[in-house]
């Protein structure tokens, strides 16, 4: 078994999984600032993982996909955690505290995206040529730069696909609840009943590859955000 992979995809499941945590307390976060105490009582504006794990979206998906990627390198870890509970009873507006409370988790990606490439890309410009030393170099050191860089830059990558999935308007999508907010009661009538329909239609689409034009807003921006010596780590870890 190739070591370097089975590291690739420790790192990467770390990655996408912190970026997971921060989504979920951050939607947690806004719905108590706006009166709903309901995330805060049951403990889940903790960055501890433990209080966001889901069997399936936490465990059993990612460790599926980290095991298919053994076979196919290529392959896009994901996954998801327990979903934060919010009463919007408690919003003095129910649809306008929804829709803040659905922006807070692909916001919250987005500007860990922003810092933490930010970051990385300062070490990038002070030093030249630090992308090629490290993976030439071959020592302990070298290596360990390697896979900080690599992690850092999944971070950066998982987050935001997570922000830009997410605004896909279909529930239980974060984008769903934005669109809500700007439809006539006819309409929010119509995504109450479409949710529980929501996770079927989202892996049909999937399945039938409907959702793949993501990547066509995702890859331009993680260009924009990493930069082709950063993309170049990424690409020579495992």
């Amino acid at each position: 078994m190739n070591v370097d992979l089975v590291l690739n995809i420790l790192l990467s499941l770390i990655a996408v999984f912190t970026a997971i945590v921060f989504h979920e307390v951050a939607h947690g976060f806004v719905a108590s600032r706006l009166g709903d105490p309901t995330a805060k009582a049951a403990g889940r504006l903790s960055l501890n993982p433990l209080a966001h794990i889901d069997p399936v979206g936490t465990i059993l998906v990612p460790l599926t996909l980290g095991i298919l990627k053994l076979f196919y390198p290529g392959t896009l870890l994901f996954g998801w955690a327990k979903p934060v509970p919010v009463s919007p009873a408690n919003f003095r507006d129910r649809y306008r505290g929804l829709l803040f409370v659905a922006l807070a988790g692909p916001g919250s990606n987005l500007l860990l995206a922003g810092l933490g490439a930010l970051v990385g890309r300062v070490f990038f410009l002070a030093v030249p040529g630090l992308a090629r030393s490290i993976v030439t170099a071959g020592t302990l050191g070298a290596n360990a730069l390697h896979a900080l860089f690599f992690t850092l830059g999944m971070f950066v990558v998982y987050c935001v696909v997570l922000a830009l999935f997410n605004m896909i308007p279909i529930p239980p999508l974060d984008g769903s609840r934005v669109l809500t907010f700007f439809l006539p009661p006819s309409g929010r009538r119509f995504m109450l009943m479409l949710e529980q329909y929501g996770f079927m239609i989202l892996i049909v689409l999937l399945y039938l590859g409907a959702l793949d034009f993501i990547y066509a807003w995702t890859d331009p921006l993680l260009s924009l955000l990493i930069g082709p010596d950063w993309a170049f780590l990424i690409a020579t870890f495992g």
